[in-house]
């Protein structure tokens, strides 16, 4: 291996040293607008126009309570979850709101949250870690709600499959049950888990397949060309992931299947307003991300304040969704486009 010079070894220390320190004031020390403001991280699940949305609300909450706040949207499920909580707990961090990606096997990295800073849940819920609230709505009685729609749009029933992201993230299996338990007329349980590798079926709907994505947008176009090709006498589909309802529009509209398919969504994509005043979504069930967004930082200002008093004793934060149709798909975006100042 080449010695450097005695002159070149200490020059190269010296700048070593420097970029060092450079390093250590970036990480140890905050803008001077800053100083003294809590930080608090506010991570999502993924990169969608939900989490637009979301980001919005954070913002707004961060001027209103003084606080910086850090949006994160990781391209890559926890594993990029895990990746900007450890950079948010590097930075010292007060408190952390997360929407985990699959709650059971990200107890550890949920626990190292709580025992360095406030962790409190958004979206979906981990209810087996120490976070100190959940922010969201009933994902169970949203899924039925979706259930309710596509009821009302196909009274004498007919076959359906269900589109959704990901499984094992509570809020996506608590949704898809939601909606199974609607249209199979079951009474309320949220616990019930059916198997989604078989078909369902009661007298008037038959639940043929459900297509998990990953968070893929790709893949969610192309499941949706498989189940159009594989099932050609289908009647509906449900998309449970704010980019599944365009997705699936999207297909059915070049297999030429418009009038033939009933499409129900989830979420408040511009595409599914735009589809439901069409006609070619029948609704959609949507949720508050502003909200979501807004609260949790609300919420991660004042406990880094020492302020317990926004911790309701239920450790639940509802923010009820919502069924929108053709009816009032238009005042419903006015009002998004007034809290995100378009």
């Amino acid at each position: 291996m080449k010695q450097l010079k005695p002159k070149r070894r200490a020059a190269t220390r010296v700048s070593l040293i420097a970029f060092g320190l450079v390093l250590s004031l970036a990480a140890c020390q905050r803008s001077s607008d800053t100083v003294g403001r809590p930080l608090v991280g506010y991570v999502t699940n993924g990169i969608a126009s939900f989490w637009t949305i979301a980001e919005q609300g954070a913002n707004a909450a961060a001027d209103s309570f003084d606080v910086e706040v850090q949006v994160m949207m990781p391209p890559d499920g926890a594993a990029g979850q895990s990746r900007m909580v450890q950079s948010l707990l590097a930075r010292g961090v007060d408190g952390i709101a997360i929407s985990p990606t699959d709650p059971a096997n990200q107890s550890r990295l949920l626990d190292e949250i709580s025992s360095k800073a406030h962790l409190i849940t958004h979206d979906s819920d981990a209810p087996e870690s120490d976070r100190l609230v959940y922010v969201g709505m009933d994902n169970y009685e949203a899924g039925r709600m979706c259930g309710r729609l596509l009821k009302d749009a196909l009274p004498e029933g007919g076959s359906v499959v269900l589109f959704i992201g990901l499984l094992g993230q509570l809020n996506a299996d608590l949704r898809l049950q939601g909606v199974i338990d609607e249209l199979m007329d079951r009474t309320a349980d949220a616990t019930r888990r059916d198997p989604v590798d078989a078909p369902i079926s009661n007298d008037k709907y038959s639940i043929l397949d459900t297509r998990v994505d990953q968070f893929d947008f790709a893949r969610a176009k192309g499941q949706a060309e498989e189940v159009l090709a594989r099932y050609p006498d289908l009647d509906a589909m449900i998309g449970l992931f704010v980019y599944n309802p365009p997705q699936i529009l999207e297909a059915v509209r070049e297999a030429g299947k418009l009038d033939q398919i009933t499409i129900v969504g989830f979420d408040e994509d511009e595409a599914t307003l735009q589809a439901i005043r069409d006609g070619t979504i029948v609704g959609t069930v949507v949720q508050n991300p502003y909200q979501y967004g807004f609260e949790s930082v609300r919420v991660l200002a004042a406990l880094a304040r020492g302020d317990r008093s926004v911790l309701p004793g239920n450790q639940f934060i509802d923010i009820p969704a919502r069924m929108i149709r053709a009816d009032n798909v238009d005042a419903f975006e006015t009002e998004l486009r007034q809290l995100i100042g378009e």
